[in-house]
Formats: structure tokens, sequence, C-alpha cells
């Protein structure tokens, strides 16, 4: 039996309410960490996937939602953003999000944390992002995805750079 219960999954779900949104969030018997283990667990194609990464941008954290089936181009992206951008380390994920790799949500978080949404995710009209936890994952639309981040499109590489 899979337990349900864990305090940065009601974080998030609670986020999620207050959005608005009370989406049937899914437990897994065991952890989808990756994009692919995600989408192989919830059978649908990986680019569907809305990985929630942490990044250091001139030290201060971001958040970057990306499709699966791309790359952050660290050096791209970080020239878009005007910065330096840099792959956080597992503390610093914990510290501005409450959540562990693996499980960071869009959401959920202490305080708001300035997040970049891949323009990617906008092919697919359900999209997926974990829950909090590296068991979880919940559905939503891109647009509510841009919604309850606040949200700025990106595009987190080159185009035609499947890096």
């Amino acid at each position: 039996m899979v337990n349900t219960e864990h305090p940065a999954v009601d974080r998030v779900r609670a986020a999620l309410a207050e959005h608005g949104l009370e989406p049937e969030i899914t437990w897994f018997e065991t952890a989808t960490p990756t994009a692919q283990a995600a989408a192989e667990a919830i059978g649908c194609d990986v680019g569907a996937i809305a990985n929630s990464l942490v990044f250091a941008l001139d030290g201060e954290p971001v958040l970057v939602m990306t499709s699966g089936a791309h790359r952050v181009d660290t050096e791209f992206l970080g020239a878009r953003l005007g910065g330096r951008l840099t792959r956080a380390s597992k503390d610093q994920v914990k510290d501005a999000t409450g959540q562990t790799i693996g499980g960071v949500a869009p959401v959920g978080h202490p305080s708001p944390v300035p997040t970049f949404v891949d323009v990617a995710l906008s092919a697919y009209p359900r999209i997926w992002g974990a829950a909090g936890h590296a068991h979880t994952v919940f559905p939503l639309s891109y647009a509510e995805l841009l919604r309850i981040t606040d949200g700025t499109e990106v595009e987190v590489a080159p185009p035609q750079s499947e890096a």
C-alpha cells in the first residue's frame, strides 16, 4: 500500500486549492524522479512532463519548469535572463522549495520562487508536475501552470536544440 500522507504534498495540495485547482494527485509505488520514469508510469509522452528544476540566477534561486523532452542550456537561458545561471545544490533546492530533488512541485514553497516556463510544454493539452514528493504527480494545463506559478514563458535552449 502506498502512503499518501506527506507534509510537502499537503502544502502543494493547499497551494493548488488557493489557485482554484483540486487535481487528483497520483501516488506511485516507486519513485519517479526523472521525466522518463514519470512518463512511463503515467503512460504519456516524456515531453508532457513538467520538470521542476531549481537553478541559481546570480546566486538567487529560480524555478525552471521545463519539458521532460528538453535539457536546460544554462548559458543560453542565463543570457536570456540577464545573468549567470547555475544548477542549485540539493540544499539550495530544499531551502528554496521545502521539497527535495525528484519531487519538486511548481507550487507549495515557503515563499515565492521566480518561475520560468518552457514554451515547449504548450504543445501538450495535459502536462504533469510533481506534487512535492518523488512518488507523486498531478495533471494540469500549460495555462494553469503559468497562472499558478505567475511564470514567465521562455525557451530553455536555442531553437532546434534537443541537447
